[in-house]
């Protein structure tokens, strides 16, 4: 009898469970601001009454579960807009669509609001990432009156910046190498320009920037450090507009606008935009600047050109195609022509079918990367890189959870020839061509506002190498209260592909792709080296704190364990030949096995309220290096960094910004001249006198990196004043570059004894009229 009462209400309790479901359905669909008709990124749409809600994702998209059948109102208050309520029908057991326009509040609010980016810290695990959207770039003082990602990653927790000229950016112990940068899906082999202080990224036109320093999920992979995911925005459905700004740097251009406009009632839209920046800096600076390198100016060039056309669909499905043309020369003391060439074309595609939580998104690309460097007195270099990917994600929302999934495929070519200094060649300039495929899937799942979880799993076959490279990624985070979370990341990575360079070496200005070689050593350190994969361990954990409504510190431990990493052996003296088989791997193979570790932890300060924006961050860091014989710090490894900036909007009308940035770095490892002498060379071999022959310089080096430069810091200002004339508007912005004009040491010349700082104070006026 009480197995039958038990039976009967566990089967009652299920129906009326299934009898709830069953009598709830699901809304879905874009939030676009009604002026540009641009998708509104992470506002929270909620169900007006209830604690229903979901926020939007990068495409605007969102989707609401369980809610109750009949008449609702769905609500959207977000920072800048308009509060927006709507009412829609919804059907037991059916997804209704429901696209939602924004309208800018006539307004202007002075308070800065991060409720949004509160709701996210609770419901993301977001360790090692920084998202950065156009708005926050702006807050960091200019060069040149225009805001830069180069500058802004400068201030970012865990990046090293080496330098004003010829400076590469290092994350968290990852050379360049080891960070891929993706735009719009599309590879990225080198996004920064010879002249430190710009990208080949038009602030304008970039939606959002993802800034992964490590533990990352299966999404991305290929690099063993960190990921730079930046998606572009699409052109004015609306009206034709743009920007044209100019200054002692460069110009800029930025044309947009709807070819088939978009209309609330029909929906679909077909948009452009085109962007271009140029550099005339080798002019402007022999007058501006007379006072850099003896009047001969700074002999910096380049050119940006981004290009994008985009169809919308009424349903929110949508096409997108894209290419870039991107180029830099210069000429440096005691180097001739250094320039380098990129391209590339790509389209992704968002598919969103109808009565459907999955969204499809097949995309294609193709970059083309090719560099060279002619020395004075030495051989050149060159090398060259192109490369494709393809693949489709399937996202599938269930709830709170999401499920993320898709199958890749990619592959590269790279060339490549270097001549060392005593004459041996590296690289035949042949072309080497591989190709990888895999799968990838990832599921972030919810336990009541209070624990979220995220395991991915990444499979990526190196078909070329014959090596399958399973990967499993982990995070998590706790939220123990609203105001305190804590957060884990944990990951395997690997890749296949090096540089063309050495991380012994103190500047480097020639950066070129390989794959990963073949002329490895057969062992390292006694134990055999199965594969040339370089690979990796990262083990991140940390916390936020939210101080009050202004306040958000986030503190970040890591350990980054470099398994196995390839470099160039400068130290090659012999043929890798038959005839020198006995002698050492160091002396005749073209690459080397290193491990190493990277380990720190990163202190973030956010204080945000009404005009006054601060921003502080101190990393703790280092970096080493095992060849199997010496263990050393890379040129990169600076043991702390401080990075402080201000943004404060003042005015009647909230027309004037000043913005201020501070950074302090410890010096960076550098080998010590032990002493010179003269170096023979024998040219008529065993018959040369050398009782009569003149040499040439020698250098006796010291220990590796065994010395430390001088500590580096810098001050940068800049005030912005906005002018509304009618529909347009115009900005002028005062900036000053290095204010105390510090001598900040570049390299020491070791033959000339001479010391080459950095860029010295850089004032400039720029101008930007949008219309």
């Amino acid at each position: 009898m009480k197995r039958t009462v038990v039976f009967t209400t566990v089967f009652c309790l299920l129906a009326l469970a299934n009898l709830a479901q069953a009598q709830t359905g699901k809304v879905k669909g874009f939030v676009y601001d009604k002026d540009s008709g641009e998708p509104v990124l992470f506002t929270n749409v909620t169900i007006k009454g209830s604690t229903l809600g979901a926020a939007t994702d990068v495409n605007g998209y969102y989707t609401v579960t369980n809610v109750p059948a009949g008449e609702q109102i769905v609500q959207i208050t977000y920072l800048g807009y308009d509060t927006l309520t709507a009412s829609v029908t919804v059907i037991a057991n059916q997804l209704v669509s429901l696209n939602l326009f924004l309208k800018k509040s006539s307004v202007r609010l002075t308070e800065v609001q991060i409720s949004a980016d509160r709701q996210e810290a609770l419901t993301e695990v977001r360790t090692s990432v920084t998202k950065l959207t156009p708005k926050e770039m702006k807050k960091v003082p200019t060069v040149s009156g225009e805001s830069d990602l180069a500058q802004v990653l400068q201030v970012q927790p865990g990046v090293v910046f080496t330098g004003d000229q010829g400076g590469q950016l290092y994350i968290r112990g990852g050379s360049p190498i080891q960070n891929k940068v993706l735009l719009d899906g599309m590879i990225i082999y080198n996004p920064f320009h010879s002249i430190g202080f710009f990208s080949v990224f038009d602030t304008d036109i970039i939606k959002t920037a993802d800034i992964y320093t490590g533990g990352f999920n299966a999404e991305y992979g290929d690099r063993i450090s960190s990921i730079m995911d930046i998606k572009t925005r699409d052109g004015n459905r609306k009206k034709f507009s743009g920007k044209l700004s100019f200054n002692p740097f460069g110009a800029n251009l930025l044309l947009e606008g709807p070819i088939i406009k978009l209309k609330e009632d029909r929906g679909g839209s077909l948009t452009y935009l085109v962007s271009g920046k140029t550099s005339y800096l080798e002019q402007t600076s022999k007058v501006l600047y007379p006072y850099i390198n003896g009047g001969d100016g700074l002999p910096f060039n380049f050119t940006d050109i981004f290009a994008k056309l985009s169809y919308s669909s009424r349903t929110g499905s949508k096409v997108n195609l894209f290419g870039f043309s991107f180029n830099d020369q210069v000429t440096y003391q005691s180097v001739s022509n250094y320039k380098w060439n990129s391209f590339g074309v790509g389209t992704n595609v968002l598919i969103v079918p109808q009565g459907s939580q999955v969204l499809l998104e097949p995309y294609f690309n193709y970059s083309n990367y090719k560099i060279s460097l002619d020395e004075d007195g030495l051989p050149g270099r060159a090398s060259e890189i192109g490369g494709f990917a393809g693949g489709m994600n399937f996202t599938y929302y269930l709830g709170k959870s999401e499920l993320k999934f898709g199958p890749f495929l990619q592959g590269f070519q790279t060339k490549y020839e270097f001549t060392n200094s005593v004459g041996i060649r590296i690289g035949d300039n042949e072309p080497e061509s591989t190709t990888d495929f895999g799968v990838f899937a990832k599921f972030k799942w919810s336990y009541k506002d209070k624990l979220v979880l995220e395991p991915s799993f990444r499979l990526h076959y190196y078909a070329s190498l014959g090596v399958a490279s399973p990967e499993p990624r982990l995070g998590a985070k706790w939220n123990i209260a609203k105001w305190f979370r804590m957060k884990y990341a944990f990951g395997l990575f690997s890749q296949n592909m090096i540089s063309a360079n050495s991380d012994r070496d103190v500047v480097n200005l020639f950066y070129g792709f390989l794959t990963a070689p073949e002329n490895l050593p057969n062992e390292f350190d006694g134990k055999e080296v199965n594969n040339p994969l370089q690979r990796a361990m990262h083990n991140i954990v940390g916390f936020e704190v939210d101080l009050g409504k202004r306040v958000s510190v986030n503190v970040e431990g890591y350990l980054k364990n470099f398994l196995q990493l390839s470099n160039v052996n400068r130290n090659k003296l012999f043929p890798d030949t038959p005839e020198n088989s006995d002698v050492p791997d160091q002396l005749k193979k073209d690459f080397i096995i290193e491990t190493g570790k990277a380990m720190g932890i990163d202190f973030v300060f956010k204080y945000a309220y009404k005009r006054l924006y601060l921003w502080a961050v101190y990393s703790l860091s280092t970096v080493d290096r095992y060849d199997g014989i010496n263990q050393y710090n890379p040129h990169f490894d600076r043991r702390h960094s401080v990075n402080l900036v201000a943004a404060y909007t003042f005015g009647k009308d909230l027309n004037w910004e000043a913005s201020i940035r501070w950074n302090l770095g410890s010096g960076f490892p550098f080998t010590q001249t032990a002493g010179f002498y003269e170096n023979l060379v024998f040219t008529d071999g065993i018959d040369s006198d050398y009782t009569t022959q003149n040499g040439d310089l020698g250098v006796e080096y010291g220990e590796l990196n065994k010395g430390r430069l001088p500590f580096y810091h810098r001050l940068d200002l800049s005030i912005k004043r906005t002018f509304e004339l009618g529909q347009t508007k115009l900005d002028a912005v005062l900036g000053v570059t290095n204010t105390y004009n510090r001598e900040n040491i570049f390299f020491i010349d070791r033959v000339r004894y001479e010391r080459v700082n950095q860029l010295p104070i850089l004032p400039s006026l720029g101008v930007s009229w949008q219309f």
